[in-house]
């Protein structure tokens, strides 16, 4: 079973706006909606269950029905950050998963995900146990010497951005939680789930990226997402 982990727990303050980002309208349908369009139509993804903000429970039931988003199964609370937020929702699978199902965790507020994307993804997972998302870096890092200067770089075909979506085994990721939170290791509020594996010693596999799936942190963000789905509804136009 492959089951999709949707992290809609953050309250958006960076947005600058009255409700949370994930449940903005974008052309009359909710960010969240969007994001969970994605695996509702991609047939290898058999459930859903998305980690959400407190009071927003039933809202988001009331949008799933509105969208037929019928893969939806659980709506659980998340955390204070967003590794509680993943632990919550690999925790609250313990008595529905098989060791070798596989999570896909992804952000509530990446409307963008794409076909061929969670195809690699599933792909890598299979074979080696985990995948993460994936493109090259096209820009320079330079490491600071000071505030203001650096004499030294990190070549860029020795890097890779990774992001959401992610693919874990279930019991490997359940585990890698469990010790996380036990020996607090990895759990530090900048992280995620591919950095904790990496702090646990866990080997983690690249699968495609794209440039669309983008994450929607400011109003720049929405902006750009907003143009990407009018080029879509355009595309009929030759």
């Amino acid at each position: 079973m492959n089951i999709a982990l949707i992290i809609a727990g953050g309250s958006g303050h960076r947005m600058n706006q009255d409700i949370p980002k994930q449940f903005l309208n974008v052309y009359d349908k909710p960010v969240i909606i969007y994001t969970l369009e994605g695996f509702q139509r991609y047939p290898e993804i058999d459930a859903i269950e998305v980690v959400c903000l407190d009071g927003w429970h039933e809202v988001l039931r009331a949008y799933a029905k509105q969208f037929r988003i019928d893969k939806l199964k659980w709506i659980i609370s998340g955390g204070e950050t967003a590794q509680e937020s993943i632990r919550n929702g690999v925790f609250s699978l313990r008595d529905t998963c098989a060791p070798e199902d596989i999570i896909i965790i992804h952000d509530g507020i990446r409307p963008m995900v794409e076909d061929f994307v969670l195809s690699s993804l599933l792909i890598q997972c299979k074979k080696h146990g985990n995948a993460v998302t994936s493109l090259p870096y096209n820009e320079q890092i330079f490491v600071m010497d000071d505030e203001e200067s650096s004499t030294r770089y990190i070549p860029r075909d020795t890097l890779r951005r990774v992001s959401t979506p992610q693919a874990y085994q279930y019991q490997k990721l359940l585990r890698a939680y469990e010790k996380a939170f036990e020996v607090g290791v990895g759990i530090q509020e900048s992280t995620y789930a591919n950095t904790l594996m990496v702090d646990l010693g866990e080997r983690l596999y690249f699968s495609a990226g794209s440039e669309k799936n983008i994450k929607l942190t400011t109003k720049d963000d929405l902006e750009l997402f907003k143009t990407y789905i009018k080029m879509e509804k355009d595309h009929w136009i030759k």
